[in-house]
């Protein structure tokens, strides 16, 4: 669906994105995650076209948005929906003139207009609001507008930059549900723009994180967290804490399964030896449940762990403790 190689952008000489690569399919919800400045909403800018680029290859659908005229370029942005932060709703019109206005732009048939706005905002939950003016909504409703409006033109991707960012977080989890399930219903490819580490948990099946107009960390949600890496923890905002002690450690990764509950227990009682579990997190991601553990063992322990956690066909990786610290 989106294919990113090589990507560069410069304003003025300075360079904002530098060799920016990824792969989005069709029917991913992928997260952009960065703190301020890192380049994410110049990036999601490109893709929709509103910002050229000043080297590398960005395909939408197999097609090279650098090589569009103008007028291919405005018809190209009829595939892609746009949500905001503020949401860029017209205060003078009606809910239905706001979700009607690109139809209208694109001189749509008044019946099909009609019948599309109707169902557009019956999806997202405001059919009540139809004829009621933004300033009468609260924060949740302005923004069910505004996605209403950036489905109108039956889009097969939606981009989101910071569309949560300005709403409590009640709200945020009944737009983040709504998102999903215009997903799951329409078959819409998401890219959602966040520094909320909540929003990327909540509905993203992948993302990367961006520092200073790089890619320095990617991969499936689950795969980015459960690493906690360095850029992980730098974009948290998070210090290494634990206690790891002498030895030689392990983080071992755990899907939700009754099977795994006991498991440690049953690994020193199978191995016949004790050893240490310095540290652990359980978090969800989407609809799953996912563990994290740091175990420590002595040398002479270390390979025997690691031909029982193969043998058990379990995840897990070294950690390096000198290159932790020094992070």
């Amino acid at each position: 669906m989106i294919i990113i190689k090589g990507l560069q952008k410069e304003y003025s000489g300075l360079k904002v994105l530098h060799e920016i690569n990824l792969s989005i399919n069709a029917g991913d919800i992928y997260g952009l995650v960065g703190r301020s400045g890192a380049g994410k909403s110049t990036l999601l800018r490109c893709i929709n076209g509103l910002e050229e680029y000043n080297g590398g290859q960005l395909l939408v659908s197999g097609h090279e948005i650098h090589n569009y005229s103008k007028n291919e370029l405005r018809e190209f942005r009829k595939g892609i929906g746009m949500i905001f932060q503020h949401f860029s709703l017209l205060e003078r019109k009606t809910v239905y003139d706001n979700v009607a206005l690109p139809m209208v732009c694109w001189k749509h048939p008044k019946e099909q207009i009609n019948k599309k706005v109707k169902e557009l905002l019956e999806l997202v939950g405001i059919s009540d609001k139809i004829n009621e003016k933004p300033r009468y909504l609260s924060g949740g409703q302005k923004q069910r507008v505004a996605i209403a409006r950036a489905l109108s033109l039956n889009p097969k991707i939606l981009l989101c930059d910071e569309a949560t960012s300005a709403l409590d977080p009640k709200t945020t989890k009944s737009i983040l549900e709504l998102l999903k399930e215009i997903n799951e219903k329409l078959g819409i490819t998401i890219v959602v723009v966040t520094h909320q580490v909540e929003v990327v948990r909540h509905i993203c099946n992948k993302a990367c994180i961006l520092e200073n107009g790089r890619i320095v960390e990617e991969g499936s949600v689950e795969e980015v967290f459960l690493r906690n890496s360095p850029a992980l923890r730098r974009f948290l905002g998070e210090e290494n804490t634990l206690n790891y002690g002498k030895g030689r450690h392990i983080q071992v990764f755990l899907p939700e399964n009754p099977d795994n509950r006991n498991i440690f227990t049953k690994m020193a009682l199978d191995l016949n030896f004790a050893y240490s579990i310095v540290g652990g997190k359980t978090e969800r991601y989407r609809d799953k449940i996912l563990s994290s553990f740091i175990l420590t063992f002595s040398e002479d322990q270390y390979p025997v762990a690691v031909r029982y956690l193969k043998s058990k066909n379990i995840l897990w990786e070294n950690i390096e403790v000198e290159k932790e610290m020094t992070c």
